[in-house]
């Protein structure tokens, strides 16, 4: 980050993504373990990559969030994560062009979880999974291949085909 002199010693050890580097955390050297302790500072490696709107939380005419995919290599269309709160930006522009399920769809049935250990479960609205969105997502994965952290919604790709996302479980391009 500019201005924080503690990341410049540590931009070299960010380029390990290929080892499964998911980020740094820095603290004074006097400072012992404590759980929850906000005077740690982490800093996550974030990339930017496709993925597919699935489901919303909120409504068609006001999303909240989106729940992204990604096909896998047998043509499923595979969960991968959530986004942030969307800014009212990326909100705005989502209505109108999000259509509603009109057939049947990949996720029909599926339950979502409001966040980690947490057995309640989120109100989504099905849409078709046709559009395509840029998010900026941290390297770190579940055990079964889903963004670990919530992904930032940046923009509507409607010069990307959802045959042109990644597959489910292509790491996307390093940092």
């Amino acid at each position: 980050m500019p201005g924080d002199d503690r990341l410049g010693c540590g931009r070299g050890w960010l380029e390990w993504t290929a080892a499964r580097l998911e980020g740094l955390c820095f603290k004074q050297l006097d400072e012992p373990y404590v759980k929850g302790s906000r005077s740690w500072r982490k800093y996550k490696v974030r990339v930017t990559t496709e993925a597919i709107v699935g489901a919303i939380t909120g409504s068609l005419v006001a999303p909240r969030t989106v729940l992204l995919g990604r096909y896998d290599a047998a043509g499923r269309l595979q969960y991968t994560g959530r986004s942030t709160t969307l800014s009212q930006a990326v909100s705005r522009a989502l209505v109108g062009v999000l259509a509603a399920r009109m057939r049947a769809h990949p996720w029909e049935g599926w339950t979502f979880s409001a966040g980690w250990g947490t057995q309640r479960t989120l109100e989504v609205v099905l849409v078709e999974p046709e559009m395509v969105m840029d998010v900026a997502v941290d390297i770190a994965r579940d055990s079964g291949g889903r963004w670990r952290h919530p992904a930032r919604a940046h923009r509507i790709r409607r010069d990307v085909d959802v045959a042109q996302v990644p597959l489910f479980g292509e790491a996307p391009a390093s940092p």
